[in-house]
């Protein structure tokens, strides 16, 4: 877990100054970018193109579809009882938390996530 970069372009470009050299040495190391979509699902189109073609098969970007204050107002719960949620749905392939209206944006992210780390994350 990485300090919060302070909004989704500093994301992108704290990934591609700090991380993308030790990605290329470890072959093996998979990012996860958590950002504030705003409302506009076409950000995760625009933040994949920063991605370097290389390593796009081991990058995955998701996030609330507003802010995650947003979730919290949704009365999904506190923020480590959504975390625990999301991290249910993702090893057991359900979509209680990540079916939510603010998440379900992630579905193709999400899907590639499971499939690269599940086996990692929860043997």
């Amino acid at each position: 877990m990485l300090q919060e970069a302070g909004g989704w372009t500093q994301v992108l470009e704290r990934f591609k100054s700090d991380h993308i050299v030790g990605m290329n040495h470890y072959s093996g190391r998979f990012m996860v970018l958590l950002i504030d979509f705003d409302g506009d699902e076409a950000r995760l189109t625009k933040a994949k193109a920063e991605i370097p073609e290389h390593l796009t098969e081991r990058v995955f970007i998701l996030g609330a579809l507003t802010n995650p204050e947003a979730l919290r107002q949704a009365n999904l719960g506190p923020y480590e009882g959504i975390g625990l949620g999301m991290a249910k749905d993702c090893r057991e392939g359900t979509d209680t938390i990540w079916g939510h209206e603010l998440l379900q944006h992630n579905a193709s992210e999400l899907d590639r996530l499971r499939e690269h780390v599940r086996a990692i994350l929860f043997p």
